[in-house]
């Protein structure tokens, strides 16, 4: 046999070795999926396309894609509110929810009226409320906003939510302020066209949209007292926390008290237990590469991802759990 087919052959059976470990990997990167994935397409419920529930839809989604061979992409929705109706009417199969609306979610409460079949599938990060003014602002604390035009959030949102149990908390009348129900793009535009006096906001940090803003709009953030939180869990689920905004931020010169609250991706009670184990896979082994575009991928922990109380825990969501330990 001649060089030339001596090396033909070699090439073939070079060729056929890779088709073969190429053919072999798909198939096993098929075969780790559960079988209960059967839609042909699936949602993550985000919010809008200026937050951070977003911005994490849209890298789950990619990664679950890549992981599981599914058609999956993030939603764009008002917020929590909006994300929880539709996870419980089997609309979505995740989505990003405040603890505290999750909790009024299944205790049918709040702007639920009645309880919806949601579980939690981990406790991702914490949540700051955002009270965001001009920087040239005459506005100093929350009681300045009586009488003012200030965006609360828009409709069936999270931060609705909180707006109205802090401003309560403050004895702020929310009857005095005028609140045109803007999402957080438009609360942005709003502002830096001083259209409104300010916004609330409820994200994780930094959020995309308000550090674009600050670079080319000075803002400052609003303190939130401890007493005002003390007050509004006195109230209600419990599920809020004093914290601080750090130095720097947002090109914040201070240090700023605030209220957290923690953050669930949560699911229908009736998602199929392996397709849940799947979505914490994919979520976990993510964490890493969703970090460089989300930095609060990165405080996604095991062992905090279980407190989800008072919603209760995914039966999937527990056996992943448990055999994490093992």
């Amino acid at each position: 046999m001649s060089g030339g087919a001596r090396s033909g052959v070699m090439l073939r059976r070079i060729v056929g070795v890779v088709l073969a470990v190429t053919m072999l990997g798909a198939t096993s990167a098929c075969s780790t999926r559960a079988t209960e994935w059967t839609d042909s397409t699936y949602e993550i419920a985000g919010g809008g396309a200026n937050g951070v529930y977003y911005a994490y839809g849209s890298e789950l989604a990619s990664e679950l894609e890549a992981a599981f061979d599914v058609e999956i992409s993030a939603a764009e929705t008002a917020g929590s509110v909006d994300n929880l109706l539709r996870v419980g009417s089997g609309e979505v199969l995740l989505a990003f929810a405040q603890g505290d609306a999750a909790a009024d979610a299944v205790a049918g409460a709040g702007a639920f009226d009645e309880p919806l079949p949601v579980q939690a599938i981990a406790r991702l990060y914490d949540e700051y409320l955002h009270v965001v003014v001009r920087a040239d602002s005459d506005i100093e604390e929350l009681a300045d906003l009586s009488g003012r035009t200030v965006s609360l959030g828009a409709e069936n949102s999270g931060v609705n939510v909180i707006a109205g149990r802090v401003l309560d908390a403050a004895a702020v009348d929310v009857a005095s302020i005028t609140d045109p129900q803007l999402d957080l793009g438009e609360s942005i535009s709003a502002l830096e066209a001083s259209e409104i006096d300010g916004f609330f906001w409820v994200g994780g940090i930094p959020t995309p949209g308000i550090a674009e803003l600050a670079e080319t709009t000075p803002v400052r953030l609003l303190a939130i007292d401890q007493s005002w939180v003390n007050e509004v869990n006195g109230r209600y689920s419990d599920a809020y926390r004093s914290s601080d905004f750090p130095v720097g931020l947002y090109g914040l010169d201070r240090s700023e008290p605030t209220m957290a609250v923690p953050n669930y991706l949560v699911t229908g009670a009736d998602t199929p237990d392996a397709v849940v184990r799947d979505v914490l896979t994919g979520l976990f082994d993510a964490r890493t590469r969703i970090a460089h575009t989300v930095p609060a991928a990165a405080l996604l922990d095991r062992r905090q991802a279980i407190f989800t109380g008072p919603v209760e825990l995914h039966p999937g969501a527990i056996e992943y759990y448990r055999a994490q330990r093992d």
